[in-house]
């Protein structure tokens, strides 16, 4: 059986052909990768009733470079905040885009998902793609050259592996910014699908979704995901976290000590599938859509808020100046080599 292929998906504004690398299993489920920002286009599985798409994306490459949510994005060099959109290293300070409420967001406006990645390795069962980020790239010290390899397994396990090497020590925190919706990507709301997060801690942040430093229990709080809760059961709850952040956009503190290990688990309440994530990274950013606003999507989907998830494995948010998080940085010559993996149960 042929279980990959390549077709074309359209082309960037400024006339570069996209192309869509699609890979199957045995199982039947099918996965689609866009060499334009290394981005997950489209998981398909077995659920209840048939198969189900269940992330959101779009139907050719103009929606991904008009998209302002990072849906489906690889993310880098440094995922989520950096206070003050500044940061020093080795006594030299780096300035870097304010492009959130005076800090930055996902390393500025010169995104790694808005360019088309180069393809370095394709097989039955993954898809390697490399970018290659100079020195002063983004604002960040050092040359790199950041391969993302998707891996499909017989087991329905997407694994991504991101790896590079620095020529100067830097900041690198990458991590997939992909909107889940179990009960497949149209079918609107997630308030439903239960969650299971492996997390003693989080990370409370300011009104700009920035760290406090703190790292505060989840006991007896609407952040309590130990034992399984549906996404919607205190999203709206009168608690300071959830109202800076609109609902849940936070990092969780994970318990795997930098482990590749079980850290979620997400189950979908109509079609049955559940979605395993796996890490070796310290945190988890689960942030629930709530700014996704008629968002036009595939298949003549319409994404309204709180109609996905998105399990986001990183270093904590604005680490680089909180002493007492892990830390973000990778010294000249050492790799950065880390793995995350979402796993797929199909409905029986």
């Amino acid at each position: 059986m042929e279980k990959w292929k390549t077709r074309g998906f359209g082309t960037t504004a400024d006339g570069v052909e996209a192309n869509l690398y699609i890979l199957k299993n045995n199982a039947g489920t099918e996965v689609s990768l866009l060499d334009y920002g290394a981005s997950l286009v489209s998981v398909k599985v077995r659920g209840k009733g048939g198969m189900k798409d269940v992330v959101l994306g779009f139907d050719d490459v103009g929606g991904y470079e008009k998209d302002g949510a990072s849906i489906g994005a690889t993310v880098g060099r440094n995922a989520n905040r950096i206070e003050g959109a500044e940061f020093e290293l080795n006594g030299i300070s780096y300035k870097l885009d304010k492009n959130d409420s005076g800090n930055n967001l996902h390393s500025g406006l010169d995104y790694y998902n808005k360019r088309v990645w180069e393809v370095k390795g394709q097989s039955d069962s993954h898809v390697t793609f490399v970018l290659h980020s100079p020195d002063g790239d983004q604002g960040y010290p050092g040359t790199l050259d950041m391969a993302v390899t998707y891996s499909l397994d017989e087991d329905s396990r997407l694994e991504i592996h991101y790896e590079a090497v620095p020529d100067r020590d830097t900041v690198i925190n990458m991590t997939n910014h992909s909107y889940f919706n179990l009960n497949g990507h149209e079918s609107g709301t997630v308030l439903d699908h239960t969650v299971t997060l492996f997390a003693d801690a989080f990370t409370p942040a300011d009104e700009e979704s920035v760290p406090t430093g703190e790292i505060l229990s989840v006991e007896g709080t609407p952040m309590d995901f130990r034992m399984g809760r549906r996404i919607g059961q205190d999203i709206d709850a009168d608690y300071e976290p959830l109202r800076f952040g609109g609902g849940y956009d936070h990092n969780w503190v994970l318990k795997n000590k930098g482990r590749f290990d079980k850290v979620a688990e997400v189950t979908g309440d109509k079609s049955g599938i559940v979605m395993e994530v796996y890490t070796d990274l310290p945190g988890v950013q689960m942030y629930t859509g709530n700014f996704l606003d008629a968002e036009q999507g595939k298949d003549g989907a319409v994404y309204e808020k709180r109609s996905a998830v998105c399990l986001e494995t990183q270093y904590y948010p604005d680490a680089i100046h909180h002493e007492n998080f892990p830390g973000p940085v990778c010294k000249a010559g050492e790799k950065y080599d880390t793995r995350t993996a979402y796993r797929f149960v199909p409905a029986e």
